[in-house]
């Protein structure tokens, strides 16, 4: 499944084209390299989104769902 279209069906990002201005962007990262709209997404992959003030890292499971495994909230008022 294409990773714009895995955003929206699991409810991490509310609209695909969202997903993808952010791919192309380079708020989607996977072992530190940028995904592109279209990267084919895989059972056990980690991923990590920069989204507004927050910062999600998730793990892809074995039926296309996610786990999420860290919620960081980005303060910008150091």
């Amino acid at each position: 499944m294409r990773l714009d279209k895995f955003l929206k069906v699991n409810k991490i990002i509310k609209r695909r084209t969202i997903a993808n201005e952010l791919a192309k962007a380079g708020k989607i990262t996977k072992n530190n390299n940028t995904l592109k709209p279209s990267y084919e997404v895989k059972s056990g992959d980690i991923i990590n989104i920069t989204l507004y003030n927050k910062k999600i890292i998730f793990k892809i499971t074995d039926d296309y769902k996610i786990e999420i495994l860290e919620e960081i909230n980005i303060n910008n008022n150091v």
